[in-house]
């Protein structure tokens, strides 16, 4: 079967998470007064991003919400584990505030898209909620590029979960082999997507290697000269 969809994730696939993430918490810890409470600034932002990693662990294995995630982290990187819940929802929202003010797609995730258009129908699966990410499609002008926009918050379930390619693919009434799934983590997007009948492809920004048995672009200029070579994902692409 012919490729006919492209579903993406978004964080640091489209979207430069990591570099809006720590800017904006740069911000923050200044706001509140929280700079040298870990010695560096430095020590602060990897603790952040450690307990980000774990809290999503947590909410992608159903262990808590989405809301609860983000509680924890704050309760967690402050300390202070006797946090009620609106306190620490508004620490929150002041951390959410300096983040946004950060936010920029990557420079190659235009062009992809418009390259794609003509030829293949898009969509979007991500591990995070719907509110979050229609808001942060529109904020970034790219939202009218996709069909549907699935995520796990709604779906109540995440990705590498078979489960949650297979909804993407019903969504757009396509056969699993139609599809082809992009995404930054080797594991949770292009390892998961190909154990689930799809093309997985993993964007391998940072250059990390390694995986030769998946299908692996090192930046988003060569997805569509992938996409119609007509590789059919056979064996790992030589683009890598």
């Amino acid at each position: 079967m012919p490729i006919r969809a492209v579903v993406w994730d978004i964080d640091d696939t489209l979207f430069d998470y990591t570099t809006a993430d720590r800017a904006g918490m740069r911000l923050h810890l200044a706001a509140e007064g929280l700079t040298d409470r870990f010695g560096t600034a430095e020590r602060a932002l990897a603790y952040w991003r450690e307990i980000t990693d774990v809290q999503w662990l947590r909410f992608a294995g159903g262990e808590t919400t989405f809301q609860g995630q983000r509680r924890d982290r704050v309760r967690q990187f402050l300390g202070t584990e006797a946090l009620d819940d609106t306190d620490a929802d508004a620490w929150f929202d002041r951390y959410v505030a300096h983040y946004e003010s950060a936010w920029k797609l990557f420079p190659d995730a235009l062009p992809a898209l418009d390259s794609l258009a003509p030829d293949y129908r898009q969509a979007v699966l991500s591990n995070s909620s719907l509110h979050n990410q229609e808001r942060k499609l529109r904020t970034l002008g790219v939202r009218d590029y996709f069909e549907t926009v699935l995520c796990a918050a709604e779906l109540g379930v995440s990705k590498p979960d078979a489960a949650a390619f297979h909804a993407a693919c019903d969504a757009l009434e396509l056969d699993p082999a139609e599809v082809v799934y992009v995404g930054n983590e080797p594991d949770i997007d292009a390892g998961g997507a190909t154990a689930a009948g799809l093309a997985g492809v993993w964007l391998d920004r940072g250059r990390l290697g390694g995986r030769p048995e998946l299908v692996t672009i090192t930046d988003l200029d060569r997805l569509p000269a992938l996409l119609r070579g007509d590789t059919r994902f056979g064996a790992p692409s030589p683009i890598g």
